[in-house]
């Protein structure tokens, strides 16, 4: 009965969101109607409750269901037209990036078995956790991460989502570009078949990664609209497709025992299998089944951070054509799986080619085979097309919670969206060209903002936003959200204890800088 009130008093709510382009996108229906249910539980944990819904309308236009009937320019002023098709490419591209390098190391350090279970269980986890940020978005109309945490916990919340959001991304744009830095100048040195390098200007990657993000990542950063990168994932997905045929390719073309390139070019003829002399197969081309050691501390965070699309999920939602929270979860679970199955291949192939010999990111341990390998050399350049195609998408959630925490009431202005992406760039460049390993990135981002994106965020924001009367706080779903913001917790404490006493104990690949 509380929710007849609020109902009325937010009737003409839909006629006013019809009145802007964004009309068919957003689905009176189920969100506008839903946010009528928002008030009672919104009035009794949140006093601010009115005030703030006012203070939220500028901020919160760039995703929302049109709740002004003003038709100024806001940040994605324009109908969802974005296909399935195109949202499955950005969300998936999202996913995927310099994480797949990382992976065939990271079931080295597990063993194949542990490994599969880890992925899936992340896997499933950060659909479930999808699940959950849809469920919260629905209830109250909004499709902004930063906007959820405000309904659920004010300016706090809002600055946790933010600031949580940037350091994630942040840490996944770095680790793109720190790939850029190290690949791109052995590629040129490939090409150009410069045995050694006397310090030219075209082979340090520092210089590289200023001209790679200023001639390309820059531009595409600039566009105004998410959804118009579907292209470009789309063929950045197509490389990454290449990097793991290749892959799989080379488990049959390379021998084992690992033979290193040095003195493989001392040996006329290298006669090498995988037994020893008395027939034995030789113990260092066996997989382990299971593997616990030093370096199993980063493999959970390396895996987390292989599945963190969380901040993309509510832009590309925005913007998908016709959107329902059923439509979005199938692009979520479609994107998953597909990387899932690429992950666990690349993992696999990657793992059975170089067994324990294979280092934190795969294509370095190739080209101590051969560095002038030309299949392995036209991966690179995949590989290094696919993560610069990735940083504009991974840009994007950062300015949206830059523009949401420091220019909330502002509606879309061209010099600042130029402005905070060329900033971004400039203080992402700079963290390249200084940043220790890649290994460190993945582990200690990974640790952090990674299980807060993953998992303490959208259970404790659903556990807010739903409103009590629906579903109370002793409900199955609010107790396994509640179950899953622990193991978020848990997941961060454990991972976060590993990596600290792996750095101290001085055995860290990730502290040494290798």
């Amino acid at each position: 009965m509380s929710e007849d009130k609020p109902s009325d008093a937010v009737e003409s709510a839909p006629a006013e969101g019809n009145a802007i382009p964004n009309g068919k996108g957003h689905e009176p229906g189920e969100e506008i109607t839903a946010m009528a249910k928002t008030p009672p539980a919104g009035d009794s944990e949140n006093p601010h409750r009115t005030e703030n819904s006012e203070a939220n309308l500028p901020e919160s236009q760039e995703f929302l269901s049109g709740m002004d009937d003003k038709k100024t320019t806001r940040f994605t002023d324009f109908e969802g037209k974005t296909s399935f098709g195109m949202s499955v490419f950005n969300l998936g591209n999202a996913i995927m990036g310099s994480g797949i390098l990382g992976l065939a190391y990271a079931m080295a350090n597990t063993g194949v078995i542990l490994f599969l279970v880890l992925l899936t269980v992340v896997a499933v986890l950060s659909s479930y956790s999808i699940h959950l940020l849809l469920k919260s978005s629905g209830i109250v109309g909004i499709r902004a991460y930063e906007q959820l945490g405000y309904r659920a916990f004010g300016t706090p919340g809002k600055m946790a989502a933010g600031i949580a959001i940037t350091l994630q991304n942040i840490g996944a744009m770095s680790s793109y570009l720190y790939i850029v830095k190290y690949e791109f100048p052995l590629v040129i040195q490939a090409f150009l078949k410069v045995d050694n390098p006397a310090g030219e200007w075209y082979l340090n990657g520092n210089y590289l990664v200023v001209i790679v993000s200023i001639a390309v990542i820059l531009p595409l950063a600039l566009m105004k609209q998410l959804g118009y990168l579907g292209y470009t994932s789309g063929f950045s997905l197509s490389c990454m497709v290449f990097f793991l045929i290749s892959v799989i390719y080379k488990k049959f073309n390379v021998p084992c025992p690992f033979v290193d390139f040095a003195f493989n070019a001392t040996t006329s003829v290298l006669n090498v299998s995988a037994t020893d002399p008395g027939g034995q197969e030789d113990p260092a081309c066996i997989p382990k089944m299971a593997n616990l050691n030093s370096q199993t501390a980063y493999t959970i965070p390396i895996l987390a951070f292989a599945f963190v699309c969380h901040p993309e999920v509510l832009p590309i939602y925005t913007e998908l054509r016709n959107p329902t929270k059923k439509k979005m979860q199938h692009v979520a679970n479609i994107s998953i799986a597909v990387m899932y199955s690429m992950y666990f291949l690349a993992a696999l192939f990657g793992y059975l080619t170089f067994y324990g010999e294979v280092e934190a990111e795969l294509l370095h341990t190739y080209s101590r085979i051969d560095p002038y390998d030309t299949l392995i050399l036209c991966v690179r350049v995949a590989v290094l097309t696919a993560v610069t195609l990735t940083v504009p998408i991974v840009l994007f959630p950062v300015r949206r919670a830059i523009q949401q925490m420091m220019f909330p009431n502002k509606t879309f202005y061209w010099p600042r969206h130029i402005a905070i992406a060329f900033v971004l760039l400039t203080l992402i460049n700079l963290l390249v060209i200084f940043a220790p390993n890649i290994l460190g990135i993945f582990g200690v981002i990974g640790a952090t903002s990674a299980p807060c994106l993953i998992f303490i965020f959208p259970a404790v924001f659903y556990i807010r936003i739903v409103p009590k009367e629906e579903e109370p706080l002793r409900s199955v779903p609010k107790i396994m959200a509640a179950c899953f913001a622990g193991i978020g917790f848990l997941f961060m404490i454990m991972s976060l204890s590993f990596i600290i006493i792996d750095w101290t104990s001085g055995s860290s690949k990730a502290a040494s800088g290798h």
